[in-house]
């Protein structure tokens, strides 16, 4: 777990803006509703908000100040409140919960415990500190649970209570860009074991050798895919996995989620407000069983995860993999549309400075892309530090995301990171872009 630049300063510095900026986007999402909001569950697939409130400072108390910084429990007796693992979301509300206060006091004086620790930790001697790494991957922990709180916001009814400013428009080139960009076959290296906050499932770094293979070099777009339910994409099983098919006829699915007709267009519900379906959107809310079924009827497939990784790295020219699409530089706002900046993703064709080398686009924010992949571990995975993060969850019940969302920070999005949810699950910010085999040269 070793990290290049090894001045510990330079990390302390990075893991402090971290942790804060992490504070401030829960703090926005926390401040906006009243205490009724805060405790109330917005659906059972979600927790309540003042839950995930509680358990962020839960997890940074175990981590940071008694893991890392060696003190007493502050509050032991709700550590089984808040373990994810022993309670699902739709039981949380019947727990005794922290009230909203009470939470944002707890929160509040664990982080300023944290931060003293963090001042005087050494960032380095062991796989844990070494660089910050808990101190980042508690960071990335609260920005993870900062996008789960905005999918509860989304599902919330009532008024609005977040705003932001628009995206920026589709560059000027965006219309005479081809559809899709020929990827040439060979090895890559995919993973990392270099990155210093990656986590346990982006690790190690190993080669794979990927076929030649075409990839659309934008999102799918809602206009695009108006085509595929206009004909008749949600009635035909030709196009549909079985379990997806039983999905559409149990469920009566016929549009992504938030969607429906009104007159002879559709509109949509974004965190309380109704509004026309913007065509040159990347579609969201749609499921893994959506995402190849449209890709089935359009011709083409999903991209498997180590294509995906592949058109989002690798440089032909030098033969590295990068670790962002435009190469080894943090994320900028001219690059990509993350951290709950704008709270919808950005028109396909925008941000052209964030381009791979090969000229895809909008690989990384704007909507996590749905791969065709099974979430497994890398040849070599170890868990750490702890099984439940990732191991628990490989197998086939898990399909992979790639590329991150408008709504994940930097911090939590790498070109190398790795989610993964069920393919049923349409609340999350998850889009897809196609690919297909390149004929044989």
């Amino acid at each position: 777990m070793s990290a290049p630049g090894p001045d510990p300063d330079l990390f302390r510095s990075r893991a402090v803006d971290a942790l804060l900026a992490a504070r401030e986007r829960t703090r926005v999402l926390t401040a906006c509703v009243d205490e009724r909001e805060l405790t109330a569950q917005h659906s059972p697939l979600m927790s309540p908000l003042v839950w995930d409130l509680a358990h962020i400072g839960n997890q940074e108390e175990q981590w940071l100040l008694r893991t890392v910084g060696g003190h007493d429990a502050l509050r032991p007796e709700i550590d089984s409140v808040y373990d994810a693992f022993e309670h699902p979301r739709a039981e949380r509300p019947a727990l005794p919960l922290l009230a909203p206060a009470e939470a944002r006091g707890y929160v509040a004086d664990v982080r300023d415990r944290v931060l003293d620790v963090l001042h005087s930790a050494p960032l380095r001697g062991g796989p844990l500190l070494e660089a910050g790494f808990a101190f980042g991957m508690i960071a990335q922990h609260e920005q993870q649970h900062d996008e789960t709180m905005l999918i509860t916001h989304q599902l919330r009814r009532g008024p609005a209570a977040l705003s932001a400013p628009e995206p920026p428009p589709a560059a000027p080139d965006a219309a005479l860009l081809p559809s899709e960009v020929r990827v040439e076959g060979g090895p890559f290296t995919m993973g990392t074991s270099t990155e210093p906050w990656a986590l346990d499932n982006e690790r190690p770094a190993h080669h794979r050798f990927v076929p030649s293979f075409f990839i659309d070099t934008l999102p799918v777009s809602n206009g695009a895919y108006l085509r595929f339910i206009d004909d008749g994409g949600y009635t035909d099983p030709r196009w549909w996995h079985p379990e997806g098919w039983e999905q559409v006829r149990r469920h009566g699915l016929g549009a992504p989620l938030f969607w429906r007709r009104e007159g002879t267009g559709w509109v949509r519900r974004r965190f309380g407000v109704v509004e026309p379906v913007p065509p040159d959107e990347p579609v969201l809310h749609v499921g893994w069983y959506e995402a190849a079924a449209y890709a089935a009827w359009a011709g083409r497939r999903l991209p498997t995860e180590a294509e995906w990784e592949k058109a989002a790295r690798h440089d032909p020219v030098s033969g590295r993999s990068l670790r962002y699409p435009w190469g080894d530089a943090d994320p900028t706002p001219e690059r990509a549309n993350l951290g709950q900046r704008h709270l919808r993703p950005a028109p396909v064709g925008a941000y052209a400075a964030g381009d791979s080398p090969l000229g895809v686009r909008q690989l990384i924010g704007d909507v996590w892309e749905w791969t065709s992949s099974d979430f497994l571990p890398y040849p070599g995975f170890r868990a750490f530090p702890y099984r439940e993060y990732s191991e628990v969850f490989f197998g086939d019940s898990h399909k992979v995301l790639r590329g991150g969302s408008f709504a994940v920070d930097a911090v939590a999005c790498r070109g190398t990171f790795r989610n993964w949810d069920l393919p049923v699950r349409r609340q999350i910010f998850a889009g897809f872009r196609t690919a297909r085999d390149a004929d044989p040269v």
